[in-house]
């Protein structure tokens, strides 16, 4: 198609088929997630799967593709799917709009996916995901934390095992080595994470996490990249 013209000249007609062919899950489509769905669909996916429970609200349009004055309060999954239809029209598109958890996970693999991105927040839920995806035997690509940071050019991808600095990835380790995961691919920042200037309590969560336009996004889009990639045959 015209608009992934661009896209052909670097990948070639027979990586284009593939990705055309190819279907990705991508769970959680906040900071992280929504800047990876849009760069996998412009890049010619011709199928995605969309998984949030969440809502538009104000404290995202700071860093969220779904986030405008005009769609808050709406499901940041409905407003992605119309976004990415209006990229490609013929793209296959499929939303979850509720919480991925151990005991509906089920529900979420009906389908075939051929690469699944993990952006998802809930540690809980991103092991089990995690797991799940490796016993099925579906490559995945899990986002570490991006929140507390400001420095885009600490961002890498690498084995889970390989990992420092990161609060988030040292919970993940312990929890993958004890179910027996060892390797995974993970994108994540050696930057140390700062203390935000106040500390707002969460449920769920010690405090609010401090987050910008820039880290997420990126993480975001080398998480696209290292999928596109590998799809196509690139690495």
């Amino acid at each position: 198609m015209e608009q992934f013209f661009r896209t052909y000249l670097l990948f070639g007609a027979d990586a284009m088929e593939i990705l055309k062919n190819s279907h990705v899950a991508i769970f959680g489509v906040g900071g992280v997630g929504s800047f990876s769905a849009e760069a996998i669909v412009r890049s010619g996916v011709g199928e995605v799967t969309l998984v949030d429970f969440d809502t538009v609200d104000i404290t995202n349009l700071n860093r969220q593709i779904p986030a405008l004055l005009s769609t808050v309060g709406e499901l940041k999954t409905e407003v992605m799917k119309e976004r990415l239809l209006s990229i490609n029209p013929n793209l296959k598109i499929n939303i979850f709009s509720q919480k991925y958890l151990p005991e509906n996970s089920g529900d979420f693999f009906k389908a075939k996916y051929d690469y699944v991105v993990d952006a998802i927040d809930i540690v809980t839920s991103k092991i089990h995901l995690i797991k799940t995806c490796i016993d099925k035997g579906i490559p995945v690509i899990s986002s570490m934390g991006m929140g507390n940071k400001t420095d885009p050019s600490k961002i890498q991808i690498t084995d889970l095992s390989k990992t420092s600095m990161c609060p988030l990835a040292k919970v993940m380790r312990k929890e993958l080595r004890d179910r027996g995961i060892i390797n995974l691919d993970v994108v994540y920042s050696t930057e140390e994470a700062r203390k935000p200037v106040e500390s707002i309590p969460s449920s769920g969560k010690r405090e609010v996490a401090a987050s910008c336009a820039f880290v997420p996004s990126v993480g975001g889009l080398f998480m696209a990249s290292f999928v596109i990639r590998k799809l196509a045959g690139e690495i």
